[in-house]
């Protein structure tokens, strides 16, 4: 399973790939305004550090104003993939847009219906978002397991691409249901690493380590 980053903070981008560990971007609307620049900029800026899929998505209420939009948006660089909502017009959007051969991410997908549109369009990308079934008292890995089995048995090549991740465990479950990638917050991502025994040790080797050093260091002087 790939690891995405869902934010268009470009530090938080540039610490992340520093890491090693970063697959791709998402980004939506929300997260783009907060960071104060053209949207196209932006996108070129992400797409200059990252080399995997960078999700970048229209905002319109027809068909032709958001295929209008990723034109433009699939000029910026080639692993920009258009990012079209679960919607009668997002659809037929990215329909026209795989039929092209422009890759696409189908977002704001609730339910295994939604999920069978995406596929039936050649979606590259389909994004379940967990946490916000979970935030209606509905369960999120519930949903992406439905979608992960529906998948399998008819052979879809559409990728699962687990959203909406609050915690790490949201992580480790979209891993063990079968999601192709996962995309969460900065902070998610940086909580992975954490686990109290691997501080313990790691500063238990640092001290017997810089202790053996010392030894060392008075046989020498001695």
């Amino acid at each position: 399973m790939k690891l995405f980053l869902d934010t268009a903070h470009v530090a938080d981008i540039e610490t992340a790939h520093s890491w090693g560990i970063l697959g791709g971007i998402t980004t939506n609307p929300s997260l783009a305004a907060k960071e104060g620049l053209e949207f196209h900029d932006l996108i070129k800026a992400i797409t200059d550090i990252v080399s995997g899929p960078v999700s970048a998505e229209v905002v319109a209420d027809t068909p032709e104003d958001m295929l209008a939009q990723a034109s433009e948006l699939v000029e910026i660089a080639d692993n920009v993939v258009i990012k079209v909502p679960l919607t009668r017009a997002g659809v037929s959007a990215g329909a026209r847009l795989t039929a092209e051969g422009i890759p696409i991410n189908v977002t704001l997908v609730f339910s295994p219906a939604q999920a069978i549109l995406a596929a039936s369009i050649g979606a590259t990308f389909v994004s379940p978002f967990l946490g916000r079934v979970d935030d209606i008292a509905n369960d999120g890995l519930a949903l992406l397991a439905e979608i992960s089995e529906i998948y399998e048995m008819q052979g879809y090549d559409t990728q699962i691409l687990a959203a909406s991740l609050r915690h790490p465990q949201h992580v480790v479950e979209s891993a063990k249901l079968g999601a192709d990638a996962a995309t969460m917050p900065f902070d998610v991502m940086d909580k992975l690493f954490n686990h109290p025994l691997t501080d313990i040790g790691n500063e238990r080797f640092n001290r017997d380590w810089d202790a053996y050093q010392q030894s060392l260091a008075e046989r020498r002087d001695a």
